[in-house]
């Protein structure tokens, strides 16, 4: 188990600020050593990842991944415009200016905010999916620049193809290569315009980003209930990229909402820090939205965003901050209740790590359930053809149809799944965990947790490729195993790890991709002693398979 540093839950001190100056000049005054692993481009489930200060994110970085970006659109005849956002973190802005000097001298149309300011995720995916509609040809794509809820110091380069949604490994894969190689031979072949020409140039285009989202929201949440209803809502942007698209949704549908913090600071000085003592803008942390989780008696329902607002954090006045998990079964429980426009056989789209309460939903609802391997790129299809009417994951990132039953996003969408807690409560009476409550009482209580646990690199490469003979449980927690899987079960796709069931419990054991442990994700429907007796039982049959 984790140690919960002190000052976790409180307001950052002084010492922890990230010194702005210094991490932009090494942006670009950094070059990366492309012999380095740590400092070459890498494309995790969420594009490439770094920070300055450690030359894994510079300017030849992006400069080198832009330009990948645009010999692959070359490559598949893209033409379209290529929407592009950055949220608030200190590297988007000069990255954004890396980025748009390689787009233009590729004569690429780029489509930057109007205004100048921070787009969310989610509205490039609604912009690059609107944009594309009845289009076989000419299509665009789009860049986020952002390390979504990281702290200050980070910067992040995602990619989405022309589904809207995150690109599948077999583009950052190209994309990646190409980067890389274009570091290693000293930039050679990268094209680029000096920024104050590329503004001017015929490539370089302003967008409104917010209008066409803001007016398109009312066709995926039920807003008018909401107003009628005169739910009182609470709203926290974390700092992040949505905090200019509240007053706008505010005003247009009359919702009865208070924005609680609307500051804009690199250095996120008004965040209370994570359970480790570092600034993290995660919505689904209780120390990052303890200043939220403390107004929770002055709403009826409140929510927070991270810095791209992909992902949500909701706060109820009865249970304080949901667990991820419950708020997704939430959702669902509600959704296919009260989306009569939707296919009657739109499937559930879970990840094998997600809650089994979810499953339960499920079954009650008489809907299919598809479970994926980690990664919201498995819920992007279905999301396009309607035959998905949800996609979340564990880790608090989610997305929905329309009411009508047509795609809204392809990306996770934090401000709809915020915006849906309010829907809930005005619709049923009762906010979401006490309506969670009701489905526990009906489906049983899950009670869930995930664990870090040591490893070296050597078993870390063991548990990637672990099969199910090779761990042979035949019971956990005194339970007869149902089902052993490498593979998730809705698409056949190995997860990288394994996982095992049984009628009240099961657990799923994952290596990090960035640090020396293993994730061990487990559930029971029992009780919190027999969760612990399915951690221990995990990790004694892993320990075998290690051979330790």
């Amino acid at each position: 188990m984790v140690d919960v540093n002190p000052a976790a839950g409180k307001v950052a001190s002084p010492d922890v600020l990230t010194n702005i100056p210094r991490l932009v000049t090494a942006y670009f005054a950094g070059k990366p050593d492309p012999a380095d692993p740590l400092q070459r481009v890498a494309f995790g489930t969420s594009g490439h990842r770094g920070t300055s200060t450690k030359n894994s994110f510079n300017e030849n970085h992006i400069l080198a991944t832009t330009q990948a970006i645009c010999d692959y659109r070359k490559e598949k005849g893209l033409t379209g415009p290529l929407f592009i956002g950055i949220d608030t973190h200190a590297l988007a802005e000069p990255a954004l200016v890396s980025a748009v000097e390689v787009f233009a001298a590729n004569g690429v149309n780029v489509m930057i905010d109007q205004d100048g300011g921070y787009t969310p995720t989610p509205v490039i995916s609604h912009a690059i999916l609107s944009y594309n509609k009845g289009r076989t040809s000419g299509l665009a794509d789009g860049v986020v620049i952002t390390p979504s809820h990281n702290p200050p110091e980070d910067g992040g380069y995602k990619y989405n193809p022309p589904h809207g949604g995150p690109a599948d490994t077999d583009v950052t894969g190209v994309v990646e290569k190409r980067a890389n190689a274009y570091l290693a031979d000293g930039m050679k072949g990268v094209a680029r315009m000096d920024y104050a020409k590329a503004r001017k140039s015929a490539f370089v285009h302003l967008y409104d980003y917010v209008t066409p989202y803001v007016a398109d929201l009312g066709n995926v949440v039920d807003l008018a209930l909401v107003k009628s209803a005169g739910v009182n809502i609470g709203i926290d942007p974390l700092g992040g990229a949505a905090v200019h698209y509240w007053h706008p949704i505010i005003a247009r549908y009359g919702l009865k909402a208070t924005v609680v913090n609307e500051a804009i600071d690199p250095t996120f000085r008004f965040m209370t820090v994570d359970w480790d003592g570092k600034i993290r803008m995660d919505c689904s942390s209780p120390y990052a939205m303890a200043s939220l989780i403390a107004m929770r008696d002055r709403f009826d329902v409140a929510f927070a965003n991270d810095t791209d607002a992909d992902r949500h954090g909701i706060v109820t006045r009865t249970g304080g901050l949901m667990n991820p998990n419950h708020y997704l079964a939430t959702a669902i429980a509600y959704l296919f209740a009260h989306r009569p426009q939707w296919d009657a056989n739109a499937a559930i789209g879970k990840t094998v790590v997600s809650s089994s309460v979810i499953d339960r939903v499920a079954k009650k609802l008489g809907r299919k359930l598809v479970e994926t391997p980690v990664g919201f790129k498995w819920f992007v299809d279905g999301l396009v053809t309607g035959s998905f009417g949800f996609g979340g994951e564990e880790s608090a990132g989610a997305s929905f149809l329309k009411r009508d039953g047509s795609v809204w996003t392809t990306d996770k969408d934090g401000i709809i799944l915020g915006l849906l807690a309010a829907e809930i409560m005005a619709k049923t009476g009762r906010d979401p965990s006490q309506f969670f409550g009701d489905l526990t009482a009906e489906l049983g209580v899950p009670h869930y947790a995930r664990i870090d646990v040591a490893a070296t690199p050597p078993q870390k490469a063991i548990l990637k490729s672990v099969t199910p003979e090779q761990l042979g449980l035949r019971e956990l927690a005194g339970d007869p195993v149902r089902a052993t899987m490498s593979k998730a079960p809705g698409n056949g796709q190995p997860f990288g790890g394994i996982k095992v069931e049984t009628d009240f419990g099961w657990f799923a054991a994952r290596p990090s991709g960035t640090e020396d442990v293993y994730k061990i994700y487990a559930e029971s429907f029992r009780s919190s002693e027999h969760l612990r007796q399915i951690q221990q039982d995990a990790q004694a049959g892993l320990k075998k398979v290690f051979g330790s």
